[in-house]
């Protein structure tokens, strides 16, 4: 059974940094594809933050985070990791991870990913 663990998530005032990382376990076939992580704040749909290819060549971060967030990733490990720095009131949501994508896409949806973490909550307070 592949399950997605997620790790990291806390309460932090703005400016501050933290890390969320996810580990994949169970999974035992081909590679995981894309992996990444998207947010979901109350009231609003669950947006993709950031997703890197497995071989690391590709990254994508969306325009509300870029400058802010680095995401990395262990294949070997099957890890994916979130470094968010100067975090804003905006940032509060909670961090899902993602993988079991494999068609690149412009504009990611949630439905292009197959396997969830249950979610971590991140809350940035002013």
């Amino acid at each position: 059974q592949v399950q997605l663990m997620e790790f990291g998530g806390c309460s932090v005032q703005a400016g501050g940094s933290l890390t969320l990382s996810c580990a994949l376990s169970g999974y035992t076939s081909r590679d995981p594809g894309y992996m990444g992580w998207f947010r979901q704040a109350p009231g609003k749909e669950r947006e993709a933050v950031s997703i890197m290819s497995a071989g690391g060549d590709y990254t994508y971060y969306a325009d509300s985070v870029k400058g802010r967030v680095t995401i990395s990733r262990d294949t070997a490990k099957n890890t994916v990791s979130l470094q968010m720095d100067s975090l804003q009131s905006e940032d509060t949501a909670v961090y899902y991870c993602a993988a079991g994508a494999y068609w690149r896409r412009v504009f990611w949806n949630s439905a292009d990913f197959r396997y969830w973490g249950q979610g971590t909550q991140v809350t940035v307070s002013s």
